[in-house]
């Protein structure tokens, strides 16, 4: 049974490592910063630009309501075109049908191109315990391979790597120089994998868009990368989420103009490839097999629910990561598994569970940045509070009958101190009598707050309380 490396509930251990990362913070903000800005200029050129954000939106609610009926379309397309359809439960199931396939192809060695479903199912691991080289083909997932280490990023793996990082990795792992110029490095990584290209046994992708009107899968990418996964190899086999088809053929000019200008700020990626099944008799270019495995792993559940079925709506396009405020601040990595950012912490405990993760939930500041920027307007927000009403459920459920009493006594006093003015004005003068004990010798600065309250003041200083509040100091200002 598959085991998967999820250390999401320690999101406070690791994001307070990556606050003390100086490397890391740099990193981030270079990249992010740089997305953003290139995201800006190029939606700045299109003038209907939030008519296709809801042209979108209607596509996929259309397809995520009737999402049985367009994946047997699919399944039947793809069928007629001389491919075959494979159907996943979990992860486990995935890796047993791509494993079958490998060992009935006889592969040795395979070459994968970049995709999220791979990593969440842990393909790599699955394939190296039968003997079977995998190596990543994408330079970003390439450096985080040798690495050995999960993405920071979902469109940019090794964005918490500098030059220098990658230099030093290269040297170590691949016995060459220490080069220090980008172009060096890069040659080495294209000399390497070209050879692993053709001697491959076997191709396996993921799936930008499904077209269920026609069988055909979609992937795009800028290095060309996937071009060659799909192509050299005798076998192809395409990993595919079930959320992403889309009905028609025509839906794909939409969902390839918010795409690129979305994730890298492009009018279009370098490299899209349309593939409708194996190749034909007679064409030169192709695999003789073609694979769609069409994956559930906890996706089903998701759409069961109407208050976060519209996570089911992303297309990972990565732009909800570089507007986040949490995710600029502590990258990919503390958040513990391969989805991060603001639709990590919405699908990540979904998927694995939220006994599993259940501090992502909690990764925001509910500042609503990630909704405005989100190709697809994902209300990331609202299933946020969802996930966090349905923690706070099963940790009440499992209170005991004292502390649930006591947390009630405290919200019916808080209300109390809103609707009164004299309450609140009492509450004011306790709190500046009784903060003493946590002022500091010098200067206004406070301390942490003690007990309960110790977590919102773990990280930030407490504002010290003045004697006189503001209503107080307002009335006097008046009367002068």
């Amino acid at each position: 049974m598959l085991k998967m490396s999820v250390n999401s509930h320690d999101f406070k251990i690791g994001s307070d490592r990556a606050l003390k990362n100086e490397k890391l913070q740099k990193a981030l903000r270079y990249t992010t910063d740089r997305f953003r800005a290139r995201r800006r200029s190029a939606v700045a050129g299109v003038e209907n630009w939030e008519d296709l954000r809801s042209q979108a939106r209607e596509i996929k609610e259309e397809t995520i309501s009737n999402l049985d009926k367009y994946l047997e379309l699919l399944e039947e397309n793809v069928l007629k075109v001389g491919g075959l359809v494979h159907w996943a439960r979990d992860a486990d199931e995935a890796n047993r049908v791509i494993l079958g396939i490998a060992l009935k192809a006889g592969a040795k060695s395979v070459v994968k191109s970049k995709s999220m479903a791979t990593e969440e199912i842990e393909l790599n691991h699955a394939l190296n315990q039968a003997g079977i080289e995998a190596v990543e083909t994408d330079l970003g997932e390439y450096i985080i391979q040798l690495a050995k280490e999960t993405p920071s990023h979902i469109i940019a793996p090794a964005i918490h790597k500098s030059k220098e990082d990658i230099s030093k990795l290269f040297a170590e792992k691949l016995n060459i120089p220490y080069y220090t110029e980008p172009e060096d490095l890069t040659k080495v990584a294209r000399e390497r994998l070209r050879q692993k290209f053709l001697t491959a046994d076997m191709g396996v992708s993921g799936v930008n868009f499904g077209v269920a009107e026609t069988g055909t899968i979609v992937i795009v990418e800028n290095e060309g990368n996937a071009r060659l996964t799909t192509s050299l190899p005798r076998v192809h086999v395409a990993l595919m989420g079930i959320e992403k088809v889309i009905p028609r053929f025509g839906d794909l000019a939409v969902f390839l103009s918010i795409l690129a200008r979305s994730a890298t700020g492009q009018k279009m990626s370098s490299y899209v490839s349309l593939i409708t099944g194996p190749k034909r008799p007679g064409e030169k270019d192709g695999p003789e097999e073609f694979h769609l495995v069409l994956l559930d792993n906890g996706r089903s559940n998701i759409l069961a629910s109407d208050e976060t079925k519209e996570s089911l709506y992303c297309i990972r396009c990565g732009a909800c990561l570089n507007i986040c405020p949490v995710y600029r601040t502590v990258g990919g990595h503390s958040y513990g598994w391969v989805y991060s950012g603001p639709i990590g912490a919405i699908i990540s405990p979904q998927l694995l569970g939220l006994d599993k993760a259940p501090d992502l939930p909690f990764a925001s500041s509910l500042c609503g940045a990630c909704k405005d920027v989100c190709p697809l307007k994902i209300d990331i927000p609202k299933v946020l509070l969802e996930l966090r009403k349905r923690v706070i459920e099963e940790k009440a459920g499992a209170k005991r009958v004292g502390e649930r009493k006591l947390e009630k006594l405290g919200i019916v006093l808080w209300r109390l101190a809103m609707e009164h003015t004299w309450a609140y004005s009492l509450l004011l003068t306790i709190a500046y009598y009784g903060q003493r004990l946590w002022i500091r010798g010098r200067g206004n600065e406070g301390k942490s707050l003690p007990l309960a309250f110790l977590q919102w003041t773990r990280n930030r200083e407490l504002p010290t309380i003045a004697k006189k509040p503001f209503r107080k100091r307002w009335k006097e200002m008046r009367s002068e």
